[in-house]
């Protein structure tokens, strides 16, 4: 009965999880026009980063770093790269073609699986890359012109960034088995520091401290980093991998929709039909419902 109690709730873990990070990607391109990208992901992931090692001092958990290089890589990549080049992507793309090519991630992350772990892609994985693939070109749709092309560019090289800190996250727990939440203050905190120095270097529009952009903020801060990554830790602890993964596919439809119901983005059919061909390469990928159940005998 327990046992039974702990799935739902992490069922509704799963969902609260999809809905906020879709939520998430409306809620940044809101507060774009009241600072600048890196500002602003700077301040999100300094803040969160902060909280985070707080919640750890609470739980009494383990405050030594994990190995610092790839600790260091991981942040740089997964936290720094992506959220810096999907803000620069917000600012001149749509919110809901944005998150089309960032959530490309898990197609780049098995070719570079591939190359660092020695992952070898299945003909699954091969046949996923090659109908996404079909899917990124309809959502960029270069034969539209080239108006688009630099925020798809930075979305896609994003998702290129969150592909090589999960590949490096998954080497860290392989050889070294760190404390999950241990594992991402720290790599949030060195993620936090490129932030800012990219926030110092680049030339940057200068914040507006209004409502809207504190509220956006704050979202950011507690739900979309804090209270969402407790919530994934959750879910891959007690769901099976393919349920975990198969909620990677709706955040990207979903915030299409958001967008265009809070953005006034229609998407265009181009994108409609880009959307249909990632999202069942994703499946292809992931592997959802292709496991076959053991006969009886």
């Amino acid at each position: 009965m327990n046992e039974s109690k702990a799935s739902q709730g992490a069922v509704v873990a799963l969902g609260a999880t999809v809905i906020i990070w879709a939520s998430s990607w409306i809620v940044m391109k809101q507060v774009l026009a009241y600072a600048g990208p890196f500002d602003f992901s700077a301040l999100r992931y300094s803040l969160g980063c902060a909280l985070l090692f707080i919640v750890l001092m609470a739980l009494r958990r383990p405050l030594a770093p994990p190995p610092l290089l790839t600790t260091a890589l991981v942040g740089v990549s997964q936290t720094a790269a992506f959220q810096g080049l999907a803000q620069f992507a917000l600012t001149s793309g749509g919110t809901g073609h944005v998150v089309l090519l960032a959530y490309a991630m898990p197609f780049w992350a098995v070719l570079l699986a591939w190359g660092l772990l020695h992952e070898r892609p299945s003909r699954r994985h091969w046949l996923g890359i090659a109908i996404a693939a079909v899917g990124l070109m309809f959502v960029i749709a270069p034969w539209q012109g080239l108006g688009s092309m630099a925020s798809s560019g930075y979305a896609l090289l994003g998702g290129m960034f969150w592909a090589l800190g999960t590949v490096l996250s998954k080497r860290m727990f392989q050889r070294h088995h760190p404390d999950p939440l241990t594992f991402t203050a720290w790599q949030m905190l060195f993620g936090a520091l490129a932030l800012i120095v990219a926030a110092l270097c680049i030339p940057q529009r200068a914040i507006a401290w209004t409502p809207v952009f504190i509220g956006g903020l704050a979202y950011s801060v507690l739900l979309a980093t804090c209270l969402a990554w407790t919530l994934w830790l959750l879910v891959v602890r007690r769901l099976p991998t393919a349920v975990a993964a198969l909620s990677s596919l709706a955040v990207p439809v979903i915030s299409l929709l958001m967008a265009w119901i809070f953005l006034g983005e229609r998407p265009l059919p181009n994108e409609w039909l880009g959307a249909a061909f990632i999202v069942t390469g994703l499946i292809a990928v992931s592997g959802v419902g292709g496991a076959r159940q053991p006969r009886a005998a």
